[in-house]
């Protein structure tokens, strides 16, 4: 079949992207500046389309332990929320990355901390990359800049969720979710059925069958001695994550002296501000991280050795600027500049701070 083009929002463009890679539920409560996913989803339903459940939780609470209801069954499930509300998930989160439950949680930031703002931030880049509740677990994390993979990546986030039975996160921000571009849209993937589930799943709480007993998942063992063997057993995942699913994008950097390390709407910018250096005669790259974990440490440490110095272009006091740090160690310069409260910085802006923090500092 012709692929569809459609005028969308990133909201709704995650929204019909969920419907489209064979969802079986969504559950969440609304938030600004995401409430469109939900909105988008109870106005198209898909339960007349696919089959797909929509249900409004009464708390970010409730949604989240619902996700893991149906993770548990090896259902394609998910879950979308701005920045207080996927703090408040974060307990449930834990729990599925400790029972090995694949899922979707989208995050579409807002600035903070607390209530904060409603405008987008990249302040959540801790949480979403560090293990953002109890416990050492990683979240496998996915920053579209578009929004085209805002799209994209909802079907990437779920092979990827599927294949290492881990969470991941789409992490985006509210300029993209609110924004509209073109988007195409793949043909719709069906849902599994009930046998196909056992088949791909086989972990999964689909009842007791003839070739083999009931499972149980949990993420509780009082057991120390099990339980550590279990925390190695997810370090072990979380090693082949970094050496398998790295994902970035490079832009002018093979002369480049300097290069841009940005993600989301922070790459955007950084792409007008790659213009204005080229015009004033400057060397400048942008290296723009895909997968925030696994983060491309390796190539960022490889690119240090060719370049003179990096700024992390972040909308938050500087989080990324750390995991850039350790990955040069110590060889080049490396400094931050950003916005915060909903502000975005301007191309000017970012192309100013490189000649005063890098080229001349």
């Amino acid at each position: 079949m012709a692929k569809e083009l459609r005028l969308m929002k990133g909201n709704e463009a995650v929204a019909e992207a969920a419907i489209r890679a064979g969802c079986d539920g969504y559950f969440g409560y609304p938030i600004t500046p995401q409430s469109e996913v939900m909105e988008y989803l109870m106005a198209e339903k898909p339960h007349e389309r696919t089959g797909m459940v929509v249900l409004q939780a009464e708390s970010e609470l409730a949604s989240i332990n619902m996700v893991y209801g149906g993770a548990c069954c090896g259902k394609k499930v998910m879950t979308s929320s701005s920045s207080p509300g996927i703090s408040l998930m974060q307990e449930g989160i834990s729990y599925l990355a400790g029972a090995e439950l694949p899922c979707l949680v989208v995050n579409v930031v807002r600035g903070g901390p607390g209530l904060g703002t409603i405008q987008p931030s990249q302040s959540d880049y801790f949480q979403a990359t560090k293990g953002g509740g109890h416990g050492d677990y990683k979240l496998i994390t996915l920053a579209p800049s578009s929004v085209q993979e805002m799209y994209d990546f909802v079907k990437v986030a779920f092979d990827l969720a599927f294949k290492y039975r881990n969470p991941a996160m789409i992490l985006s921000d509210g300029a993209i979710g609110q924004m509209m571009e073109k988007v195409v849209l793949e043909d719709q993937i069906p849902r599994l059925t009930e046998a196909e589930i056992i088949k791909k799943c086989p972990w999964a709480t689909t009842g007791k069958t003839p070739d083999r007993e009931r499972n149980i998942i949990t993420s509780l063992d009082l057991d120390p001695a099990r339980q550590e063997r279990h925390n190695l057993k997810l370090q072990e995942k979380y090693k082949k994550i970094t050496e398998n699913e790295v994902r970035y994008e490079t832009i002018d950097c093979e002369n480049a002296e300097y290069i841009f390390v940005a993600y989301g709407t922070s790459a955007r910018i950084c792409l007008k501000a790659l213009q204005l250096a080229k015009e004033k005669g400057i060397k400048v790259g942008l290296f723009r991280p895909i997968t925030l974990f696994p983060f491309p440490v390796n190539q960022i440490k490889e690119m240090a050795g060719k370049i003179k110095g990096i700024l992390s272009i972040e909308m938050s006091a500087g989080q990324m600027i750390e995991d850039i740090k350790l990955a040069v160690e110590g060889k080049i310069k490396v400094e931050h500049y950003g916005k915060m409260g909903g502000i975005i910085p301007s191309p000017n802006e970012v192309l100013e701070a490189l000649e005063q923090k890098i080229i001349g500092g």
